[in-house]
């Protein structure tokens, strides 16, 4: 059954098996593309005539550098707010102003903001003006970040190719589960598998949130919570490392862990399955010791350039061009 046709995409819940096979397919066919001359130039010529606003007023790296260079893989040309003292919000235009005066510019708005719920109010506007464009959500305050959780999902697929995929995997999530959005997004697109489980290794202020742990069990998803990674470290297929979310403190909370409970070192990679997955969305800190980046288990650099691909496919999906990409023989690049 084909895969229903992406507009939005500002959280993982209407994220299906399906739409998860086809993006991860797709992502896989545009990295081969891109390999050669003639695919590559392929690429950029299937959206040339479409604009995209790039709306980061939250600090970022990896997801905007992603983003625009997926942006012109494809041929679409991009603009940019980086900082909000820069629009006219800073003279009291509304939010929904603003993003209503992007969307008279460019086919499509992504958008990082250090709010909640910025990402949905942007999608819900565009249901009701005459010319909507689509939002993507690229991480919004501490809810979700569901384009890492689909660049996610590629990366676990890829490591465990020959293993029967994500299916019956035991997956960890480490560190600041509370008020990290990259893990809370995953979990939620974990009900599209079967037989995972998922075990949460947090300190007790950093557990994982309620609502995530009430979804998961309504779902019929099997977790253990308030795990000690030195107990269950070898029982895992994968371990999703993340680092604590200090920008979030009000009292300094995140100086009161111990760290040495929550990393992966040269002491303890070693009680790793050989065959695991250690993930980390990046940045990082000392969570994951720089020493172990050369241990064929530490996919997070592979992770993180899986970022740029997996946003190719969605801009793909979103403007439905991913059927020419179906289409084209890669045998007439080989």
């Amino acid at each position: 059954m084909a895969a229903a046709p992406l507009f939005h995409l500002v959280d993982p819940y209407g994220i299906d098996r399906s739409l998860l096979d086809d993006l991860c397919a797709l992502t896989t066919k545009v990295r081969l593309l891109a390999k050669s001359p003639d695919g590559a130039r392929f690429l950029l010529g299937l959206l040339p005539d479409r604009r995209a606003m790039l709306y980061f007023v939250q600090p970022s790296t990896r997801t905007f550098l992603s983003f625009n260079n997926a942006c012109h893989i494809l041929g679409i040309r991009t603009s940019e707010i980086r900082d909000a003292s820069t629009s006219s919000e800073v003279k009291g235009e509304s939010f929904e102003d603003s993003i209503r005066t992007f969307s008279s510019y460019v086919d499509v708005i992504i958008m990082r903001t250090p709010e909640a719920g910025q990402a949905a109010r942007a999608a819900a506007l565009m249901n009701r003006i005459p010319r909507p464009v689509p939002i993507i959500n690229a991480g919004s305050g501490r809810d979700h970040h569901p384009t890492q959780a689909l660049l996610d999902i590629y990366t676990l697929e890829r490591s465990f190719e020959d293993r029967g995929g994500i299916d019956g995997k035991v997956i960890g999530m480490m560190g600041d589960l509370r008020r990290g959005r990259t893990v809370r997004s995953l979990c939620h697109l974990m009900q599209n598998y079967r037989g995972v489980r998922l075990v949460f290794i947090a300190p007790p202020q950093f557990a994982m949130g309620d609502d995530v742990k009430a979804h998961l069990r309504a779902q019929g998803i099997p977790f253990v919570d308030d795990a000690r990674l030195a107990d269950v470290i070898g029982d895992l297929d994968a371990l999703y490392v993340t680092r604590m979310q200090s920008e979030w403190d009000t009292a300094g909370e995140t100086s009161q862990v111990n760290y040495a409970d929550y990393s992966i070192t040269p002491d303890n990679i070693g009680r790793l399955k050989s065959g695991a997955a250690i993930m980390h969305p990046l940045p990082r800190g000392p969570e994951i010791h720089p020493s172990c980046d050369d241990d064929p288990r530490a996919v997070y650099w592979r992770q993180e350039r899986n970022g740029m691909w997996m946003r190719v496919a969605i801009l793909l999906k979103i403007f439905q061009a991913d059927r020419l990409v179906h289409e084209f023989d890669l045998d007439a690049v080989n």
